[in-house]
């Protein structure tokens, strides 16, 4: 690829071709000992970091573009540097010495900060949850009866998913983090109102607002509750999770912020605007910010300097907390017929908290649990990134203490009353069993998108609680 001191698309689709291709291949081929670890650093450091332009001259696009090619070869670069002696561990940096960027041979690390500059987003000099999976996979959109709520953006228009070895494992992944993402950005985006105490409780449109959040939180609940439950070749092998996809978060410098689910920031927005934290929850959200994008830290900073909107709710009533846990149970029913926004809210704390058992089971089926098996085969936790923990920190206690304090909500002194009855009190329809169309509510959009890994699976019929069957479909 000839030097150039101008972006082109022709450049950004050489990287792109590749990472897809060569990057793949050479990943595969190191993991299996088939060619030395060495051999990916000097690769990109012959044939893709020469021909580089300065970032400088790039569009804001064409830099996220190259920010999310360059993050997965500077992974894979770090990892196999890591793997191929332990002590490295120590000096992670030392992985780029040979990659030199451009006609000025600029240090890959110093050209990769350059690059996240250049994108104007406030992304870090390393690669991200954000590069990694939303600007890589294409641009999802949610749709609800006819109108679209949310869309959230992929910075490439090939149809195509990036990934660290060219696996379905990996792309499957990729795509049910980015719809999750996708959804909960709509749920988010109709609480907004009600958190920014712009739109009245006692309005109809609030109570339409948090019933809707409802059903889309539980969509994502099914959502990844099916994926967990087909076979491990149709979705993610536990095995492939641990020893191959997790090894790529490593560090590039120490103490860095490697990519994780974790720096979901729908998810942490979600928890913020329902009201649940701690003071472990804030200070982990506060470690993991330099790893988050600059609109993505400002959405956080300003959710947690403002009342969850369980408590702006009540204010619109009238009414607080520990005067609902006062009543007895014919005033509950008295208030909840008055106010048919607290079961509709309580519904949704109800659905957030049944939520985040969903993600527990999952952390413990794809790591927690495999884990503990192989401490007792007597296998340890031999890798560069630890299985013992999450990829910021987390461990399984922690997790199990964060979901007991979602059930725990602002809101549980209603679950005396139950569900039904809420339901009833309020006037209320429950929430549908039936699992929703998928292809109406969740829409890649882009050339070949119809032929994602996801898309087998999000056509097969679905089955609601009770048994019965829904078609789904992806668009």
């Amino acid at each position: 690829m000839p030097a150039d001191e101008r972006a082109t698309p022709e450049c950004i689709g050489y990287v792109n071709a590749w990472v897809m291709t060569e990057l793949a291949r050479l990943n595969r081929d190191i993991l299996a000992r088939r060619r030395p670890a060495g051999d990916l650093a000097a690769e990109l450091a012959r044939s893709v970091l020469p021909g580089l332009p300065l970032p400088e001259a790039m569009t804001a696009r064409q830099a996220q573009q190259l920010v999310v090619l360059l993050g997965l070869a500077g992974a894979a670069v770090s990892r196999h540097y890591q793997e191929a002696d332990r002590a490295r561990m120590a000096a992670p940096d030392r992985a780029f010495d040979q990659c030199l960027a451009g006609r000025a041979q600029v240090p890959f690390l110093d050209y990769f900060g350059r690059l996240a500059e250049r994108t104007g987003t406030g992304h870090c000099a390393r690669d991200t949850y954000a590069g990694l999976t939303r600007w890589n996979v294409p641009t999802t959109e949610i749709w609800w009866e006819g109108e679209r709520l949310a869309v959230l953006d992929g910075v490439f228009r090939d149809g195509l998913v990036r990934t660290y070895t060219g696996t379905g494992d990996e792309q499957r992944f990729f795509e049910l983090i980015k719809i999750s993402e996708a959804i909960e950005l709509a749920i988010n985006t109709l609480l907004m109102p009600i958190s920014e105490a712009t739109l009245d409780a006692r309005k109809p449109e609030a109570l339409d607002r948090v019933r809707l959040a409802t059903v889309l939180l539980t969509e994502v609940r099914r959502l990844n509750s099916d994926f967990a439950g087909l076979p491990p070749e149709e979705s993610l092998r536990a095995d492939y999770f641990m020893d191959v996809f997790r090894q790529y978060a490593v560090h590039w410098t120490l103490g860095d912020i490697p990519p994780s689910g974790a720096l979901d920031p729908e998810a942490i927005a979600r928890d913020l605007m329902l009201g649940i934290t701690t003071p472990a929850y804030n200070a982990h959200t506060r470690k993991i910010f330099p790893a988050m994008l600059r609109s993505e830290r400002e959405l956080l900073i300003r959710l947690q300097d403002r009342p969850p909107v369980p408590e702006t709710a009540l204010r619109w009533l009238g009414l607080d907390t520990l005067a609902l846990s006062r009543m007895s149970m014919a005033q509950l029913r008295e208030t909840v017929g008055r106010h048919p926004v607290l079961a509709a809210l309580y519904r949704l704390l109800a659905a957030h908290a049944r939520m985040s058992g969903v993600h527990l089971r999952i952390a413990k089926k794809y790591l927690f649990a495999p884990q503990r098996q192989r401490e007792l085969d007597g296998l340890g936790n031999p890798g560069v990134v630890s299985n013992r923990l999450g990829t910021t920190g987390m461990d399984e206690l922690y997790l199990e203490e964060l979901t007991r304090t979602r059930h725990q909500h602002m809101l549980s002194s209603l679950r005396v009353l139950g569900g039904n009855e809420l339901d009833a009190l309020a006037g209320l329809d429950p929430v549908p069993d039936e699992p929703a169309d998928l292809s109406q509510l969740v829409r890649f959009t882009g050339p070949g998108t119809e032929q994602h890994h996801l898309a087998e699976w999000m056509t097969r019929p679905r089955r609601s609680r009770v048994g019965r069957t829904a078609q789904i479909g992806a668009g």
